[in-house]
């Protein structure tokens, strides 16, 4: 029960992070997008301390003998760039400047219940339901 609390808390703090950074407003996520039009800087630095912070962090952590609530490090191991990863990410860049939204910030922004979000979500689970089926083939 202590590990669910710990990844409830976990992803409370996350959706409170996107929702307080503006990642859960399409307008501002597609402004920063907007490289050669009007375009808003201010998820750079949202990003920037991002990776500052999980780069530190990390780090600390894996000092540890294993996690808190779990038995050890789920740490992935392949480093290859394969068609695969390269279409996946072809794909979640192309729904990102679509709908401005990625399914951190989407999910977080589900409980606002706007069809934008909701139609999101729902090609979402619909791409990621089709990659499962097709994945050994």
């Amino acid at each position: 029960m202590k590990s669910f609390g710990a990844a409830f808390a976990a992803g409370a703090l996350f959706a409170a992070g996107l929702g307080g950074s503006g990642m859960t407003d399409p307008t501002k996520v597609l402004g920063f997008l907007d490289v050669t039009g009007a375009w808003d800087p201010s998820l750079a630095f949202v990003m920037l301390g991002a990776v500052g912070a999980h780069f530190v962090t990390l780090r600390l952590i894996l000092r540890r003998g294993g996690p808190i609530f779990g038995g050890s490090f789920q740490i992935p191991t392949r480093k290859d760039i394969d068609v695969q990863l390269i279409a996946g990410a072809a794909v979640f860049g192309v729904g990102w400047g679509l709908g401005g939204y990625c399914p951190g910030p989407a999910l977080a922004s589900l409980s606002t219940l706007a069809p934008a979000v909701l139609v999101f979500i729902a090609t979402m689970v619909a791409g990621m339901l089709l990659q499962h089926l097709t994945a050994d083939l």
